[in-house]
């Protein structure tokens, strides 16, 4: 996988609005939100997409939506939040870095896109 733009907001090589920084990922703002509440969350390890995802990454992706929920409790988000992991480029992914969105702040429609 090559270094993303995400691997290198991991590195701390690359600036962000970080709201939430673990061992196993870190919580930013979107640069380009969808919502008035849009944050990213990553994996620090380098993961493409959902499909790539293994057995050993379980508890990565839990650890992934806790802190989502915890982060969502942080801001005050009360009225209800959507998380979104989008794989592969029809299913909306631009960055090949595993990212959970948090979307809140505005109703949120279904279907999506």
């Amino acid at each position: 996988m090559s270094e993303t733009i995400f691997a290198k907001i991991a590195a701390g090589s690359i600036p962000a609005d970080i709201v939430h920084d673990d061992d196993r990922c870190l919580v930013f703002h979107d640069v380009a939100p969808q919502a008035p509440f849009h944050l990213l969350v990553i994996p620090r390890k380098p993961i493409v997409n959902v499909a790539a995802l293994g057995p050993d990454d379980e508890s990565l992706v839990g650890h992934m939506v806790l802190v989502a929920a915890q982060v969502a409790r942080d801001l005050g988000i009360t009225g209800g939040y959507r998380l979104v992991f989008n794989c592969g480029r029809d299913g909306g992914q631009s960055v090949d870095h595993l990212h959970l969105h948090l979307l809140a702040g505005r109703p949120l429609g279904w279907p999506p896109g």
